[in-house]
Parts: structure tokens; sequence; C-alpha cells
């Protein structure tokens, strides 16, 4: 029958969704669809990946963000994102559970994926982040959050590590719960214009 590739997703990946996210089976249908439609290959590449996060930061250097994103998303280590990934990465950023979100921040910090972050980890991701700041918000942040290293600095002292100590996952999710600063300094949201 020549070509066997279905443009329906499989009822495995379909049920295995339903289960880990907040999906119905009908909006997971209508993603898988748009899906098909932008990435014609099933997969997604870095390159194209930084360029759906340069849409959304228009005034910002997103490159190393997306690098680390990306990385974080990729969980079978193929240099490529599936619808699977796909989905279950949208759900883990956009569900309105905390806890998933800091699942998932854990990971985009834990840089070597070896289950703990250092703070040279922390300075590299706070450096990703800091460059999605466009230079007049920049100007506006608060002495102790003006640079990269100062936001590392200060959200590692958060943890109380030792500069040569690892944090688990459960320490650094305790960690960003009990202090909301400590959330501000994880993330980057624009302002609304």
């Amino acid at each position: 029958m020549g070509n066997t590739k279905s443009s329906a997703m499989s009822k495995e990946i379909l049920e295995d969704l339903k289960l880990s996210t907040k999906f119905t089976e009908t909006e997971l249908s209508q993603w898988y669809e748009n899906f098909q439609k932008q990435c014609p290959t099933g997969l997604i590449t870095p390159q194209e990946f930084e360029n759906i996060y340069a849409r959304f930061f228009p005034d910002s250097e997103t490159k190393s963000y997306a690098h680390h994103v990306f990385r974080s998303f990729d969980t079978n280590d193929d240099g490529t994102l599936d619808f699977k990934e796909y989905i279950i990465a949208l759900h883990m950023t956009s569900s309105g559970q905390m806890s998933r979100k800091l699942e998932w921040a854990f990971s985009l910090f834990d840089v070597d994926k070896n289950g703990y972050i250092t703070k040279s980890e922390v300075g590299d991701i706070c450096q990703a982040l800091f460059k999605l700041i466009p230079a007049e918000d920049q100007a506006k942040l608060p002495e102790d959050e003006n640079t990269a290293e100062k936001r590392a600095e200060k959200l590692w002292s958060y943890f109380d590590k030792g500069d040569n100590e690892k944090l688990a996952e459960g320490e650094f999710i305790k960690g960003v719960l009990e202090n909301e600063n400590a959330l501000h300094l994880i993330q980057y949201q624009p302002a609304a214009k």
C-alpha cells in the first residue's frame, strides 16, 4: 500500500497523552493536526524551535534560552521534538499546577541532566533568562537583580547551599515555593503591550 504514514495520531500516543495531560481527545487531535501542518516531518528541530521562541520575544536575544528549553523538552535526547514531547512540554508549562511547572523548571536548570542543579548551572540559565529581558526593562531592575550574575547569586542564596553543593529536585521545588522572590527569578514574562 505504498505510504503507510498516517495523518492520524496513533491510538497508543493518544491514550498516553490523555492519561499524562489535562487535554481532551478533541484538543489533542486538533493539536496534532496543527502540528502536522507546521511540522510536516513530524519533528521540530532546534532551529525551528529557536524561530518559534524568537516570535514570542521579538525584542530579546532568545537563542541560548530556547536551546535550554529545547534540551529540557527533548526527553529522549534525539535532537528533535516529536508530537508527544511537544504536548507534554506544553502541558507542563501551561498547566495550572505549580508543582508540575517547577518540575519542568528543575529540568531546565539541570543542564547536564544528572538529577541535580549546581550553582554553575543556575548561572548558565540565569544568563539565558537575562538575555530575554529587553535593555529598557533591565535598566528598571532592582540593584541586586540588574545583571545575570546578581540574579544567579540571589537565586542560589534562597536554597541555603554552598558554592560547590548540589540541589536536588525536591529541594529546588521547596525553595521556590517557600520564596516568591525565587519564583520571580526563575522566569521572565514580558510586560503586556
